[in-house]
């Protein structure tokens, strides 16, 4: 890490009144004279039939990403005493499989003001980063399944068939590939198992005796008729003559509440396994077993992923960041998701560690579950565009802690394990990790495949100054976009001011959830007098209607400014049919121009604007 970046930190976080003599300091040192011998602007070549011995050239370019990176390392390409203009790595179209995560650090950075560019050479998406491998040698086993020998050290928890992601064998049957009912229903057995966490009953003669329950795990939307969070939960142990289960780790909430009982299906035996396109997995033997969406397996290919994450982009330290790289073009496609999951520790302070808000170990990810196809910590000034990310296991792009200046534009996201786009900054309080991020003309689509509860087209937590614009996010079982801290915030501590959401459309959400928002906010703004601090202007957002089987009483509205969605300023905004307010806020928001107050005026609405901008990249639907 050079001398002159350490000086551009510690300038930006001094306040914006040094910002700007900071960047001009910057441009000063980087920028007004090219080092010695840079006039060179190198570029390298990688392709699918490559080899790694060659020369990383046209004509003889090398297999692996790795390769290139480990090359401008090695000759060191991007010091600053050589670096004069951007080095350029040109991936040749076809699929790239990535059998381990692939590693940017510190060492990879760009300098001088200039980037070290990873590119698809041949237009977006046509070199694919995959993270999967076939699975080969099927053979028939009985009614249409086929099964075949996998690597019992190397569990997987996703499958996809040509491009498809698969469903795990499950009980109820789904209703279809991009619905998640329908559901059984839990039930209070007895008055002082109201709280219980990790004990299940279902309504007598809902469950069959015949099932093998060994090795099968639940999700369910816990905490009875809060229809908020999902948990995925292996079994230990089942008493189909008390219609009771034990789950192996507690979920976020209790089974029931004063209203009911909460949504679940069992899922993972074989004995669920009747439908194209489902599979179980046999960890204990290594074997999985497939029934084709097809009559048989012939020309089918049938893919397991290989990681959770496909690139992991984090320079060492707050302090000693990645910087200065772009990915353009790329496609990202396949990973892997997890053997449990709950969203958050279940109580405050469960985390074990300090904090000024211990609350907030509700809302952060598990560390276990803090990754994403795409992740980055301790980065800066980091270009995402024009991708395409596709068939993940768990979230889309993570930006984790210590980032800023992040662009992710121009990006084609779909069929997503869980968010899009999630940016997490850390506990409150305890310092402004994550800002002054672009996020822009992206499609996020189909998101929350596998974790449906508080999935989010894009989710920011305790970030500020960042520009979100031009986006679609379509088919989500609960949010659009949220920004979200915590109640118990004190304000400045949430590091959420100075966001801006701009040309905005939100298309079937709340899809299978209730007391949520398409556009939603939590803990942020908390204290009087609630000074306009982040903006929502040009924002459509269509139908929320949730499945019929969703039980909460809140009901779904399109915008939610929920605990403390406080010192907004929204204007021009339109909604369609909800199942209860098209707005609910406290009285703590400016609104203008929005549909459902009296005098809204349509003319005022920029439609050509919103969403996605005519030249994105990508074929999608228009907007």
């Amino acid at each position: 890490m050079t001398k002159q970046w350490r000086r551009r930190r510690t300038a930006v976080s001094a306040g914006a009144g040094v910002v700007a003599m900071a960047l001009v300091t910057v441009a000063a040192v980087n920028l007004g004279a090219q080092p010695a011998g840079a006039a060179k602007c190198e570029s390298f070549w990688v392709a699918p039939n490559g080899d790694d011995a060659g020369k990383g050239t046209a004509e003889d370019p090398w297999r692996t990403v790795t390769q290139a990176r480990d090359q401008i390392r090695a000759k060191k390409l991007n010091d600053s005493a050589k670096m004069g203009c951007d080095i350029t790595v040109n991936l040749k179209a076809g699929d790239y499989p990535v059998s381990s995560t692939i590693q940017f650090d510190q060492r990879d950075s760009g300098a001088n003001g200039h980037k070290v560019v990873y590119r698809s050479a041949d237009g977006p998406g046509k070199a694919t980063l995959s993270g999967a491998e076939e699975i080969k040698g099927w053979e028939p086993f009985k009614d249409g399944i086929y099964k075949a020998k996998v690597d019992p050290s190397k569990p997987f928890y996703t499958l996809f068939e040509d491009g498809k992601r698969a469903t795990n064998a499950r009980y109820p049957n789904r209703g279809s590939d991009d619905t998640w009912s329908p559901y059984l229903t839990s039930i209070l057995f007895e008055e002082d198992k109201m709280d219980v966490h990790n004990w299940l009953w279902g309504k007598p003669g809902d469950w069959d005796p015949a099932w093998d329950m060994s090795q099968a795990s639940v999700t369910i939307w816990s905490g009875g008729s809060w229809s908020w969070f999902t948990d995925t939960i292996p079994l230990l142990d089942t008493n189909f003559k008390k219609t009771q289960t034990t789950l192996k780790y507690w979920t976020r909430y209790a089974m029931v509440n004063s209203r009911g009982g909460s949504r679940y299906f069992f899922q993972n035996s074989l004995s669920f396994l009747d439908q194209p396109g489902e599979y179980f997995m046999d960890f204990k033997a290594g074997e999985v077993y497939y029934k084709p969406r097809g009559e048989t397996m012939d020309g089918v290919k049938v893919l397991r992923p290989t990681v959770k994450t496909i690139l992991d982009l984090a320079g060492s330290s707050a302090q000693d960041r990645l910087h200065d790289v772009s990915f353009d073009g790329l496609g990202l496609q396949y990973s892997d998701f997890v053997s449990w999951y709950r969203n958050g520790w279940v109580a405050g302070g469960d985390s074990g560690d300090e904090h000024r808000y211990p609350e907030y170990d509700r809302q952060i990810e598990l560390p276990r579950n803090r990754f994403g196809a795409v992740r980055l910590t301790n980065t800066s000034n980091i270009d995402l565009t024009r991708l395409h990310l596709s068939d993940t296991g768990f979230t889309g792009i993570y930006l984790l802690f210590a980032n800023d200046h992040v662009k992710i534009s121009d990006s084609l996201l779909e069929n997503i394990g869980a968010d899009g786009i999630k940016v997490e900054g850390g506990w409150p309080g305890e310092g402004d990790l994550s800002n002054h991020h672009t996020i822009s003309n992206n499609y996020i689509s189909n998101i929350g495949e596998l974790v449906p509860g508080d999935a989010a087209g894009i989710e920011l937590m305790d970030t500020g100054d960042n520009t979100i614009s031009n986006i679609v996010v379509r088919h989500s079982a609960r949010y659009g976009i949220s920004l979200e801290s915590r109640p118990e915030v004190k304000d400045g501590d949430q590091y959420t001011d100075g966001n801006s959401f701009k040309y905005i459309r939100l298309e079937e959400t709340g899809l299978d959830s209730g007391d949520m928002g398409s556009f939603y906010s939590y803990g942020v703004g908390n204290q009087e007098p609630h000074p306009i601090r982040n903006t929502v202007d040009q924002m459509v957002i269509g139908d929320v209607i949730p499945d019929p089987s969703m039980p909460d009483a809140g009901g779904t509205r399109g915008v939610h400014m929920d605990a403390g969605g406080c010192g907004y300023a929204f204007s021009n905004v339109q909604v369609g049919r909800v199942t209860d307010q098209k707005y609910q806020s406290y009285q703590c928001n400016q609104v203008t121009n929005a549909d459902w107050v009296a005098g809204f005026d349509a003319s005022k609405m920029e439609y050509d604007k919103i969403g996605v901008l005519p030249a994105f990249p990508y074929d999608v639907p228009k907007n």
